[in-house]
């Protein structure tokens, strides 16, 4: 059984990542459950262990955190839904890439719901949406946005960090960054998209989706 745990407020970075390695550690040595974490933080940059310091375009409007998660420069803040992901792959098949695809299904499903269609893409990680009401890039295509983000760390063959959906956060705060490294693309958010949801909706359709694929 996977424990489903919810903290109200803005977290810690710090204070964060210290429950996620106690607790990813706890569990490969068979003595807590899995868990999913859903919480906020204040704004906060993290660099993964991809990250391009030339991506930090702002490195004093908020504190910066150098994380060994995978992935490059990421956004975190209020209005966003963190979701931290410690699972045993030991008991799921130990295929990282089955792990990634199950996040991108999941973060699309619980997408659908409010009427969103998020899209992945070989290329690029994390979820994506097309935005027919923007300008066309020069080759014509249509622009596209990042909604959802992921970044993981494995020990041991035990998860952790997770994924980050915009739900409603301050998308002008990500002008600090390049994130992920996509400088030819956006990020947008349900909100910015025209769809109005709050967190506690949108967390009952996130565990439900979850429970429904996960294996």
């Amino acid at each position: 059984m996977v424990e489903w745990l919810k903290t109200e407020g803005l977290v810690d970075y710090n204070i964060a990542v210290s429950f996620m390695e106690t607790r990813a550690s706890e569990i490969a040595a068979n003595k807590n459950k899995e868990l999913v974490w859903l919480l906020e933080h204040p704004p906060l940059y993290t660099a993964g262990a991809s990250a391009n310091e030339n991506d930090l375009l702002d490195k004093d409007s908020f504190p910066v955190y150098r994380t060994r998660r995978g992935g490059q420069f990421t956004y975190h803040g209020p209005g966003q839904r963190v979701a931290y992901i410690m699972l045993d792959l030991n008991k799921r098949g130990r295929d990282v890439r089955a792990f990634v695809e199950f996040l991108e299904k999941w973060i699309i499903a619980t997408l659908k719901e409010f009427d969103i269609e998020g899209e992945i893409r070989s290329d690029r990680v994390g979820v994506w949406v097309r935005r027919k009401d923007k300008k066309k890039r020069k080759d014509g295509a249509f622009l596209e946005d990042k909604i959802a983000a992921i970044g993981l760390k494995l020990r041991k063959w035990v998860s952790f960090h997770g994924i980050s959906i915009n739900i409603d956060p301050d998308l002008e705060h990500f002008s600090g960054i390049i994130p992920c490294g996509e400088a030819d693309f956006g990020v947008t958010s349900i909100n910015e998209l025209g769809v109005s949801v709050t967190m506690d909706d949108f967390d009952r359709a996130l565990k439900n989706n979850f429970f429904k694929l996960c294996k």
